[in-house]
């Protein structure tokens, strides 16, 4: 972790600066696991807790949970021009509660919620990584979410579901890059963890609900410094929301999420301690072509890191990984497409574009997302 201070008084200082100029000093960077820990600062339990099983109901449960204190919408995808040149692409709106109570105050300005979005593309073709953030409070229309239906926006950054459930809309925009992308569901939502409860460890609460969509068919348009590009290709959904995930020494996770040729998708996350260092927690699922679920856990899979990447503040982000399922006698090698795509903003973590590659092949089989934090 970068320091000790918490997502919470991060996001109260960045608010205090919202709207200023260039000019101002950017903010202390911070760990996003800060903000998923228990702490003497903040008493969590007057939040609500993701403890039990719970029914799931949709389109209902896509919407906001505003009784928990995080929260994020998280859309990651591979996509490619007609002519076939790649990218990879980032969306993620976050919910973070500052204070439980949620009765509605008199105050326009009043707001128990504030909002956090990143947006961030990777140029195979030129091995440019462009990054953006923006928060904003719940109040005044700055930032918020729908209460009927699903509607999610920070200023001008949105995401929309249609009524039917069925099309999922991105539109984001910066200066030098933007998205305006349409989803369609392939497969199913996947209910992660023990029937849609995620458990980070061993103490109660110490979990989130987490549900993902794995494969979704996309289209559209992205601009990067004012060159349109129409592309298509396959988007990875993945919700969660809780109130604390990380429990006494665990630093970070390292989570996979690969979209096979074959049109099977596999998900898998191991929690870390300080160095890299698992500590047994570990959990996912592989999703077969005709959508059936097959859970897995850390006594099935094998992660070995191969390779290092170094950034310019020393963290060692391993970007070369073999991952194995010894029982199904499968073994892939996950590699960054390219080194560098650190989210080097005020919340730090390195999430990339990966490709998969069949150890007994030697053949590239499928591409996806890799995202590492704790390092």
């Amino acid at each position: 972790m970068q320091n000790s201070h918490s997502l919470f008084s991060l996001v109260f200082f960045l608010i205090l600066l919202y709207g200023c100029d260039d000019s101002q000093q950017e903010p202390t960077q911070v760990s996003l696991v800060s903000a998923l820990g228990n702490s003497a600062e903040q008493d969590l339990t007057r939040y609500r807790q993701a403890i039990a099983i719970r029914p799931f109901s949709f389109p209902e449960d896509h919407s906001a949970h505003p009784g928990f204190k995080n929260e994020w919408w998280y859309f990651t995808g591979n996509l490619k021009t007609q002519d076939g040149r790649r990218f990879g692409y980032q969306a993620t709106f976050f919910r973070i509660a500052l204070r439980p109570d949620i009765a509605e105050r008199p105050s326009a300005w009043a707001t128990h919620q504030i909002w956090m979005a990143h947006m961030a593309l990777s140029d195979f073709e030129t091995g440019e990584h462009l990054t953006a953030q923006r928060f904003a409070r719940d109040a005044l229309g700055f930032a918020g979410s729908s209460a009927s239906g699903l509607k999610i926006w920070l200023e001008d950054w949105q995401l929309e579901l249609s009524p039917d459930g069925m099309i999922w809309s991105l539109a984001l925009k910066e200066k030098s890059f933007s998205f305006d992308l349409q989803m369609v569901p392939l497969k199913a939502v996947v209910l992660q963890g023990d029937q849609g409860l995620s458990k980070k460890g061993n103490a109660p609460g110490n979990a989130s609900y987490y549900y993902s969509i794995p494969r979704l068919e996309t289209r559209g348009s992205l601009t990067i410094n004012g060159a349109q590009h129409m592309v298509q290709g396959d988007s990875w959904l993945d919700r969660e929301w809780g109130s604390s995930a990380l429990e006494e020494g665990q630093v970070g996770w390292d989570w996979f999420s690969l979209q096979f040729d074959s049109g099977e998708e596999l998900m898998y996350y191991q929690i870390h301690c300080r160095g890299g260092v698992p500590d047994g927690n570990g959990h996912g699922s592989w999703v077969a072509r005709e959508g059936s679920v097959s859970p897995l856990g850390s006594e099935q899979i094998q992660l070995q890191p191969i390779r290092y990447w170094v950034s310019e503040q020393g963290e060692r982000f391993p970007v070369s990984w073999r991952l194995s399922w010894p029982e199904r006698d499968k073994a892939w090698l996950i590699e960054a497409v390219f080194d560098d795509q650190l989210m080097e903003m005020a919340v730090r973590y390195w999430e990339g574009a990966v490709t998969a590659t069949e150890v007994a092949s030697g053949r590239v089989v499928g591409r996806g997302y890799l995202e590492m934090t704790g390092y």
